[in-house]
């Protein structure tokens, strides 16, 4: 923070000793109390995993990926879950590209041991194939805005942005059952990460030798404070983790105070999480899903309109054959009535192996699969006489 002071501004004596002895009568320059957070204001990109946090004028966003890889030797069942932290100057003319200062890796530890030593997220569940494939969960915090408290406000958007991500969905198959199939969003729904509580870390920065102490403080409040104690816990009132970064001293009756006033804040600060959430889930349940149609679901399509243009109705099929050959009666069953000379020649026909005519069955409800491709064959040719549509190609040459 003195490097902040050294190259943006330099608070004058006046303004120290304001701040002080307004933290001593319980009262800050915003007009909060000393247990009071700034406005808290959570939003949501269009895209699963990634959020938008502003406490005050401390801007952060978040953004979660992941992606398969090996898992580690001594855990080949568990999934990995990382944080990464991008200060840019545009936040803060502290701040350089590239080179991470300790206000950025103070800020990775404290989010990454919430996280994971106290088990919130099931790294179980991001196992694919044993010792082979897991999935390595990721999280960017881009810091936007340094308006004081970056670690509360980037915990509270790694939370959010980790209650949207979804990863996508894959199964095994192969001979071995080693190969992993990963389906896109469009072909199968992505599956949320599984989180068994929200570690909340609240920050106390300690004034006047451990006689003030305050929460959320901002940048101004940051630069005169002796001391910080960051306290992470969740709504049961769990303690994950306690970090005193040097600084001035407490007695253990503050301390526990501090619990107990960190307790009370993560229960409030998870409620506006997940009433966040929920309304980020029924936005998206509205918002409309393209699928791309698979091979399977192409193949069920050409099939039912085959099925449509095998359903062929008996009648119908009376009529064609009575327009082609008006001259002759034929019966119910589709048979033609004829004399004793034109029998014969018509069993001959009808008994040839190369091409034989099925009767329409008896019932008025044809299934498809009865069909055979041949009737469907003569329909949609040309009209043509009945003598003609069963004679052999090779006599209708030589005649």
């Amino acid at each position: 923070m003195e490097q902040r002071l050294v190259n943006s501004w330099r608070m004058t004596v006046n303004e120290k000793t304001f701040i002080e002895n307004a933290l001593s009568s319980d009262i800050r320059v915003d007009g909060r109390g000393p247990f009071e957070y700034r406005r808290l204001s959570i939003k949501f990109a269009r895209e699963d995993g990634q959020s938008e946090v502003q406490l005050g004028q401390t801007h952060v966003m978040a953004c979660v990926t992941s992606q398969l890889v090996q898992p580690y030797r001594d855990r080949p069942n568990e999934g990995t879950l990382s944080i990464f932290t991008e200060f840019s100057p545009m936040a803060d003319p502290s701040f350089e590209v590239g080179r991470p200062g300790e206000p950025a890796i103070e800020l990775g530890r404290v989010i990454d041991r919430g996280l994971r030593e106290s088990r919130a997220v099931d790294m179980e569940s991001l196992c694919v194939v044993s010792g082979r494939f897991v999935w390595a969960v990721r999280v960017d915090l881009h810091i936007l805005d340094n308006g004081g408290n970056l670690i509360d406000a980037a915990n509270i958007a790694a939370l959010a942005a980790l209650l949207t991500f979804r990863r996508p969905e894959c199964t095994t198959g192969g001979e071995d059952g080693q190969e992993v199939t990963v389906y896109p969003p469009e072909v199968r729904e992505p599956l949320g990460l599984i989180i068994h509580h929200l570690p909340v870390a609240v920050t106390f920065a300690i004034f006047g030798e451990g006689k003030s102490l305050v929460i959320d403080p901002t940048y101004r409040e940051e630069a005169v404070m002796g001391g910080r104690m960051i306290a992470t816990m969740n709504s049961n009132g769990d303690v994950c983790t306690v970090q005193k970064a040097g600084g001035v001293g407490l007695m253990s009756s503050e301390i526990m105070r501090c619990l107990r006033i960190a307790s009370v804040k993560a229960a409030e600060i998870t409620h506006k999480i997940r009433e966040a959430v929920d309304a980020y889930n029924e936005k998206r349940l509205l918002r409309p899903i393209k699928r791309h149609t698979t091979s399977a679901a192409v193949e069920v399509d050409l099939s039912d309109r085959s099925m449509k243009k095998s359903e062929v109705d008996e009648f119908t099929f009376h009529m064609e054959r009575v327009k082609d050959e008006p001259d002759k009666i034929y019966t119910s069953e589709g048979s033609p009535i004829v004399n004793k000379e034109q029998e014969g020649s018509a069993n001959n026909v009808m008994e040839s192996k190369e091409f034989r005519l099925k009767r329409p069955t008896e019932d008025l409800d044809v299934k498809p699969s009865t069909i055979e491709g041949s009737s469907l064959k003569l329909q949609t040719r040309s009209p043509k006489s009945l003598r003609d549509a069963v004679k052999p190609k090779d006599r209708r040459k030589n005649k």
